[in-house]
């Protein structure tokens, strides 16, 4: 079941949900407007391979910023934090979709990582790519996606458990960590 508006204020008043900082100006009918963090990490262009078993090819030629705004070029991929850290319970998962308004200047919000499991606790990396033919300038603070919260069964083991979660607790924007799975051949 898809949480509504009063259901998401009732389960973040009572600590179910954590949201922070939290504005309940936000919430919407069907979901939680997120807003865009200060710090982003994007590529920078070369023809050197991205090995997703090679953790020093994952973090090799990036750059970051912390800043107020950032300008995504046309075919630009970038990494991005939400504003917001969030948590949630056993029995609550959410999906990250990106706003309608943004999505009409180009810029898509994520990639394929959407899903967000029961027990998870930090910031949302977004995975934003702008398919514009114009940069687009984003600011940190501006609405850009909402999280659509579902009610489930409560997980026999949710990701605040697994000895393998990869992103507990993560801050800022965070380069994948792929590396950390043992590849199987």
């Amino acid at each position: 079941m898809i949480l509504v508006d009063w259901q998401i204020i009732d389960r973040v008043n009572r600590g179910h949900i954590l949201i922070d900082p939290y504005d309940p100006g936000l919430v919407q009918p069907n979901s939680l407007d997120i807003r865009l963090g200060d710090h982003f990490v994007w590529y920078r262009p070369g023809d050197g391979v991205i090995d997703p078993y090679d953790k020093s090819s994952i973090e090799s030629e990036t750059e970051e910023t912390n800043a107020p705004y950032f300008d995504i070029a046309p075919g630009m991929f970038v990494l991005a934090e939400t504003m917001e850290t969030i948590g949630l319970p056993d029995n609550i998962v959410a999906s990250i979709e990106g706003k309608s308004s943004i999505a009409r200047f180009g810029v898509e919000l994520h990639q394929t990582g959407g899903w967000i499991d029961a027990g998870f606790r930090g910031t949302i990396t977004l995975e934003m790519c702008n398919v514009n033919v114009r940069p687009v300038r984003v600011y940190a603070g501006m609405p850009v996606g909402q999280l659509v919260f579902y009610t489930t069964e409560r997980a026999a083991c949710p990701y605040d458990k697994k000895p393998d979660a990869k992103y507990m607790d993560q801050r800022q924007a965070t380069l994948s960590r792929y590396a950390a799975n043992k590849r199987q051949d």
